[in-house]
């Protein structure tokens, strides 16, 4: 498994060693505090779902539960991870309220629609807090195995995470090192398509300081098409160090590798998806994916009196990305596949960064006041290596392929290198104006400096500058202790493509604007035992880059788009034995103002949905303890019909998919799982975020078998 070069290594421990100096010697005076324990964390593997009552991390920086929260907030807990057996972490967000995937190779198959907003650049995704800036989303696996939970923020969030989070953030949370004995586990699956799986993990105290977490996993399938092989590995490991109880460092250091498979559609028969073509690939058999991500992140902790919590870490992201594929392809009139846009590409993307803030509680005119202040700093570089202008073409039979092999015309050179310098401030307050009624205020500057380097030229294409300020102003009350309402109005910013990516064609674009208004309700009843979320939203995003409608060759910044829609959950143990989840979401997402150039001519899309935005989204999973050892399953999600196209003439149906599960654990330290996935063998288009008229499918019927054993 290839990691990074010792020269690498090298100039991590350089900068983790100054950082660490720089960072932390204000600090370290509370060294001299008596050394004490953590408490033990325990985990009960009959709570299944995190209540409305616990703390979140990713809603605001001031350690509210998403009660006291006035936003939409949810939390996907390990226990649901397990119980529900999501293979990949993009499949366990979509079990939020209103999330839906547009998985595709060029996206590293993460990119996620929210509130009629899609893509990186619109929906935001963090590990552990921790965003990687200007890419092409994430490649980074996030395998379930070594998550301990996931918080989905649905809408804008800039005011917590900077430009590119309108649609809404979500962030993976990952396993960390606790207090008490050292405990292990062992996970192996084994399933249809050539389905092996395999995890490790182990965590605990060393000593009265030391604490660590090691998670080890890799996967192998072969997706049931032709060149459907994919293959990943990742480790995380952190270490703990309590030097007080009163002040800890943690160091994590996270590597993975990944060969996704090299499937980039499937076209359209004349207008029309075949699906008698649903198992061909239509790739080159020498194309090769492989993604190579690393992290490093130093993080410290300081609490010197109750009201006071000052945290910072000092991160390194390194991603290299390699892509060789015949990626655009067409039906002909003469029954072939033509195919086209021989693509070679080489990502070598790096950022280093520092986030500290600091949280205090204590009053402001004689009532409940909570502050939150933080700065944050990081610089972003890709040198992006291609063969432009992807020449070359190739005919192959529909059914019977010759994949053949990838022509190269121009040649594979680094072209450009585009580097992002950026910082911001940021600050969040919490007033009590009485024990029910809480006000929350956020705001956030960001300021960015974006250079290109002509790597062929050897010279300066471009610089430019982008600010924004990011802000929200809520409002939560306590109609009873376990019912409260909200409002609040959020404005947010998202960039014209990505940063890192930006083209000089693009670099005198500004930052597009959205705002948002949102009010809602929750509640929890039973004793806690059940909860239940409505929210009603509108959003509207502005300098939209749109055709001239004098000039249909030139592009402009005037375009709008908008969304506005209700969400609702429902969690609930009916009885000891059963238990129901449920979401749902209905939006009406619109182009406002928005121009398209056909044949040269300038036609107005307004009024049209959005490409690829799913108007209504539900999620229903309930299990039955029906035996001391035994529980049963089912999972049903449904995804509403999409367009591929802006003018809305292509149509991708809806589709509903349904999960079935079947656990027995013969002994407290050993489960078993069979699970099925789209049971009924949906066949169904997930998107068509490459091209109008060339759809990615959907994955088949598939069984997996699972064991796991805790020693």
């Amino acid at each position: 498994m290839p990691f990074p070069s010792a020269r690498t290594h090298r100039v991590l421990k350089r900068r983790v060693a100054i950082w660490t100096a720089l960072a932390f010697t204000p600090t370290l005076h509370a060294q001299s505090t008596p050394v004490a324990t953590l408490p033990v964390i325990s985990v009960s593997g009959d709570t299944l779902a995190p209540t409305l009552l616990e703390q979140a991390s990713t809603g605001t920086l001031l350690g509210l539960t998403p009660f006291d929260t006035p936003a939409s907030i949810d939390i996907i807990s390990n226990e649901q991870l397990r119980a529900r057996g999501a293979t990949t972490v993009t499949d366990a967000i979509t079990q939020a309220a209103g999330i839906s995937a547009m998985r595709h190779p060029g996206n590293g198959g993460s990119s996620l629609s929210s509130r009629g907003f899609t893509d990186s650049n619109s929906v935001a995704q963090l590990y552990d807090g921790v965003r990687q800036y200007g890419g092409v989303g994430q490649t980074f696996i996030y395998d379930p195995w070594a998550v301990d939970r996931i918080e989905v923020l649905r809408g804008p969030a800039s005011v917590l995470y900077g430009e590119g989070a309108i649609g809404g953030v979500v962030n993976v949370i990952p396993k960390k090192p606790t207090r008490g004995p050292i405990e292990n586990e062992l996970m192996t699956t084994l399933g249809t398509h050539d389905t092996q799986r395999f995890g490790f993990g182990s965590g605990g105290a060393l000593d009265d300081k030391w604490s660590y977490r090691l998670d080890v996993s890799g996967n192998h399938t072969d997706s049931g098409i032709s060149l459907g092989d994919s293959r990943d590995a990742a480790v995380t490991a952190a270490l703990r160090l309590d030097v007080s109880p009163d002040l800890n460092f943690t160091l994590t250091q996270a590597y993975a590798w990944q060969e996704p498979t090299r499937y980039f559609g499937t076209p359209l028969v004349d207008g029309s998806l075949d699906y008698g073509l649903r198992k061909q690939n239509y790739n080159v058999a020498d194309s090769k994916i492989i993604y190579r991500d690393s992290r490093t992140e130093l993080k410290a902790e300081w609490s010197p009196n109750a009201g006071t919590t000052v945290r910072s870490r000092l991160y390194y992201i390194g991603s290299n990305r390699d892509y060789r594929d015949v990626e655009n392809y067409t039906w002909t009139p003469a029954g072939q596949i033509l195919r086209s846009g021989y693509t070679e590409i080489g990502h070598d993307q790096e950022q280093t960064g520092m986030v500290s803030d600091a949280s205090f509680d204590g009053h402001l005119f004689g009532l409940s006041n909570k502050v939150a202040v933080g700065v944050e700093l990081n610089r972003a570089s890709l040198k992006h290596t291609n063969n432009s202008p992807y020449s070359g073409t190739s005919r192959v039979d529909p059914y019977d392929v010759d994949h053949g092999r990838f022509i190269n015309v121009a040649g594979t050179t680094p072209r450009y290198r585009n580097t992002a310098s950026q910082y911001a401030l940021f600050a969040e307050d919490r007033l009590m104006l009485t024990s029910r009624w809480s006000v929350l205020g956020g705001l956030r500057y960001d300021h960015i400096d974006l250079k290109r380097r002509d790597l062929v030229a050897g010279e300066t294409a471009f610089r430019s500058t982008y600010t924004n300020v990011g802000w929200r102003l809520g409002t939560v009350y306590d109609v009873l202790p376990t019912l409260s309402v909200y409002a609040q109005y959020a404005q947010a910013a998202d960039p014209i493509g990505s940063l890192l990516l930006l083209s000089p064609a693009n670099k005198s674009y500004e930052l597009s604007q959205g705002k948002q208004i949102e009010i809602g309700v929750k509640q929890t009843f039973w004793d806690d035992k059940g909860q239940w979320t409505l929210a009603a939203y509108h959003i509207t995003k502005n300098n939209l880059v749109t055709r001239d409608p004098n000039d249909p060759a030139l592009r402009i910044q005037v375009g709008e788009q908008s969304s506005r829609g209700l969400e609702a959950t429902l969690g609930v143990e009916l009885s000891p034995a059963w238990r129901l989840d449920l979401n749902a979401v209905a939006l009406r997402a619109r182009y406002d103002d928005f121009n398209e150039s056909v044949a040269g001519v300038a036609v107005s899309r307004n009024g049209n949905v959005p490409a690829d935005v799913p108007e209504r989204v539900a999620n229903a999973w309930i299990s039955w303890k029906f035996a001391p050892q035994w529980t049963a399953s089912a999972g049903v999600r449904y995804v509403g019909k999409r367009y591929a196209d802006a003018a809305n003439r292509l149509e991708m149906a809806g589709y509903t998919t349904t999960n079935l599960a079947l656990q027995w654990e013969p002994r407290r330290d050993l489960s078993l799982a069979l699970r099925a996935f789209n049971v009924f063998d949906r066949q169904y288009a997930e998107t068509a975020y490459y091209n109008q008229t060339q759809w990615l499918l959907g994955e088949g019927r598939r069984v997996e078998l699972s064991a796991n054993y805790r020693f």
